[in-house]
């Protein structure tokens, strides 16, 4: 399936339903419309761009956003979303990377890529304009579902951003995946706050559209006003960071949500069994956990409503239909049963490779297999439990420490709201283990932490230095940046 197909085919049996909300712009279109404008965006596209060049974007999220993920692929180009929180010049060295012909911007950043990138510059104010140039016009299109679709850049969480290959048949595998473990109903209303220059934000609005359903897309999350948001449209469910379910249950309002938000899925980083035990106390809704990345083009293991049993609570899930899993070492061998190692996928969902990128791709993807850089392990009835990032691993006087199974102990805390464990360099050791932690001022000490960790690991385990801050880096889909906090504290830490 093309992307264009699933809002086509949408359009033409509920032309006049709404299929997208955009409250902070006071945009609704309806499916009719959306696909109106992508078709207008597709036509100017293909007067402007050579078949099979690069339209990039960079924006927050916006209406036009949603119609350039149809549109851009329609006319057979390939979209590049860029971060726009990002500085001009890392856009000008991805738009070059990409080998861009054109970008889609707003005000703000198009007045940023002045001076940095001598390309097309196509501001949202003269959308009318555009589309108006490309109506009539019908594009070549796409040769097969095995074409480009997207071009998009990791958050760069674990090092240098790489441009990752999308295919139209990915993308649509992993939307099947998921709505084969996250079934949309007839009456769903969705909303997510992830930037759509993700995949975790941009693949789940064309899933919601595959059913037949409206999404609501916000410019960013708001704790405060998300109640409202609620009452105001319908909502039923939400995709949330761990982080933002933890701002939501802190607003006074939370508990109006229950009763309305039917279904909270979360991911993109590890959560408590508190924050979900919370969650479930106050709006007392499903709870399903997704396991992806921008290489599965979405999300590709779950964890289900009813697997949110107090013994699965630290699982990933299971794969979806069609994913199979391994755990692998170094060598591409299987390890043995229950042993840790790095997490391999196959599934029709798998990336097209990195761009330009030949030796990242062979390094990582071989027989459709792909190394997800994620260690893990596999229980005996097939739930996967990740252990951490592979380049998350601290080596200390030669033992490997998992900053996730440290920062998960420091949680447990009831004044920690987050915690991250980071290596920084020792003169003796190699490295040190290091806590960067947010967490009610005045309630816990160094002390205390340090105690709770030695109840509860090794000894080599516990971190050396511990940190408080007021907040972590955070990526645009609520992942810490921890590159930044290794950058910080590697000559602070003593």
């Amino acid at each position: 399936m093309l992307l264009h197909e699933i809002l086509a085919g949408a359009a033409r049996e509920r032309a006049d339903a709404v299929a997208l909300v955009c409250p902070d712009d006071g945009v609704e279109l309806t499916f009719g419309q959306l696909r109106a404008w992508s078709a207008g965006l597709a036509g100017a596209v293909a007067r402007r761009v050579s078949p099979g060049g690069r339209v990039a974007i960079v924006a927050h999220n916006r209406a036009e956003y949603v119609a350039a993920c149809y549109g851009v692929p329609q006319a057979g180009r390939v979209l590049v979303p860029l971060n726009p929180r990002l500085h001009p010049r890392e856009w000008a060295e991805q738009l070059d990377r990409a080998g861009a012909e054109m970008v889609l911007a707003e005000d703000g950043p198009a007045d940023g890529l002045d001076g940095v990138w001598p390309g097309p510059v196509v501001r949202f104010g003269d959308w009318a304009a555009l589309l108006a140039e490309g109506a009539g016009v019908e594009p070549e299109g796409p040769a097969s579902d095995a074409d480009l679709a997207w071009l998009l850049f990791t958050s760069g969480s674990t090092g240098r951003p790489k441009g990752v290959r999308l295919t139209h048949r990915s993308l649509a595998a992993a939307m099947r995946t998921t709505l084969a473990r996250r079934p949309v109903q007839e009456d769903t209303v969705f909303l997510t706050p992830f930037p759509l220059c993700h995949v975790a934000g941009a693949y789940q609005v064309p899933m919601h559209h595959m059913a037949g359903r409206p999404a609501v897309v916000l410019r960013k999350f708001d704790p405060a006003g998300l109640p409202g948001l609620v009452a105001e449209y319908g909502i039923t469910s939400m995709s949330l960071a761990p982080t933002m379910i933890d701002a939501l249950l802190a607003q006074p309002e939370a508990a109006a949500l229950r009763g309305r938000v039917r279904g909270i899925g979360y991911g993109a980083s590890a959560i408590s069994p508190a924050l979900l035990a919370r969650t479930a106390e106050v709006l007392g809704c499903d709870l399903g956990q997704g396991y992806g990345s921008t290489e599965l083009s979405g999300n590709a293991v779950f964890l289900t409503p009813a697997d949110h049993r107090p013994e699965l609570l630290t699982a990933a899930g299971r794969p979806g239909p069609g994913v199979e899993l391994r755990i692998v070492d170094d060598k591409w061998t299987d390890v043995p049963a229950g042993e840790p190692g790095e997490i391999a996928i196959r599934a029709t969902q798998v990336c097209d490779g990195y761009w330009e990128d030949p030796a990242a791709t062979a390094e990582a993807i071989r027989d459709g297999w792909l190394r997800t850089g994620d260690l893990g392990r596999v229980d005996a009835d097939g739930y996967l439990y990740v252990v951490d990032r592979k380049k998350d691993i601290v080596i200390s006087g030669g033992e490997n420490v998992s900053a996730r199974e440290v920062e998960g102990v420091l949680r447990e805390h009831p004044a920690v709201h987050e915690a991250a464990v980071i290596g920084v360099p020792d003169p003796r050791w190699g490295e040190r283990v290091c806590a960067v932690v947010v967490a009610d001022p005045g309630t816990v000490s160094a002390a205390d932490l340090e105690a709770l960790c030695r109840s509860r690991l090794a000894g080599f385990k516990v971190p050396r230095v511990i940190h408080f801050v007021a907040e972590l880096p955070m990526t645009a889909t609520g992942k810490i940046h921890k590159p930044t906090l290794r950058e910080r504290y590697a000559t602070l830490s003593s």
